[in-house]
C-alpha cells in the first residue's frame, strides 16, 4: 500500500510539471499546450506571463532553450495595445544579430513578427504574434534554436505546437 501511495504522488507530481489547459487573466484566456511541453515559469498579476520548455531531444539542447511565453497585459485601448506591440518589437531590434524574416501587422487578427537573433552565441528563431482580447493584449513569443541537432521533424512539431496554442488564444 505504501508503495502505490508514493507511486501515485510520484504520477501526480510529474502530471504537474506538464501543462495541458491553461487559463489566464481570470479565466478570460485560455488555451491548451502539449502534454510534452513543461511549464518554467509562471507569473500572476499585470502582466501575467507563463512559459513552457519545449524539450529539444538533441545536444543542442546542451546550450539552447526552446520555449514558449505567452504574456497577458491589461490595455486600455487600442492606442495602450499598440504601444505594447511597439514596446515588446522594440526589445527584440534590440536583440544581438536581430534580422527580421516576416512581419504582418493586422487590424482584425494577431501581427506576427519572425526573425532570428542570436543568444549566448546560439542562433534562435523567433515568432511573435500580438492581438487584444478582452481589453488585454496578448503576445504569443516562440523561440527554438534556428538549426536543432533533433532535425527538421522536431522543428515542425515544435511549429505545430506554437501554432496550434495561437489559434487556442484567439478562441
Amino acid at each position: 500500500m505504501r508503495h502505490t501511495f508514493v507511486a501515485g504522488a510520484l504520477l501526480l507530481a510529474g502530471t504537474a510539471l506538464h501543462a495541458t489547459d491553461v487559463s489566464m487573466a481570470g479565466g478570460s484566456i485560455s488555451f491548451s499546450t502539449p502534454d510534452s511541453w513543461v511549464g518554467i515559469m509562471e507569473t500572476q498579476g499585470d502582466p501575467e506571463v507563463r512559459v513552457f520548455q519545449v524539450r529539444d531531444p538533441s545536444p543542442t539542447a546542451n546550450n539552447s532553450l526552446a520555449r514558449v511565453t505567452v504574456t497577458v497585459k491589461q490595455v486600455a485601448d487600442v492606442g495602450d495595445f499598440q504601444l505594447y506591440v511597439d514596446t515588446a518589437t522594440g526589445k527584440a531590434k534590440s536583440l544581438s544579430g536581430y534580422k527580421a524574416i516576416n512581419s504582418v501587422t493586422n487590424t482584425r487578427g494577431p501581427s506576427t513578427f519572425e526573425y532570428t537573433a542570436q543568444e549566448n552565441g546560439v542562433q534562435f528563431a523567433y515568432l511573435e504574434r500580438y492581438w487584444m482580447k478582452d481589453n488585454h493584449a496578448v503576445q504569443l513569443r516562440c523561440v527554438r534554436p534556428a538549426q536543432s541537432q533533433a532535425g527538421a521533424g522536431w522543428r515542425a512539431e515544435f511549429d505545430k505546437g506554437c501554432e496550434a496554442v495561437s489559434v487556442g488564444l484567439q478562441k
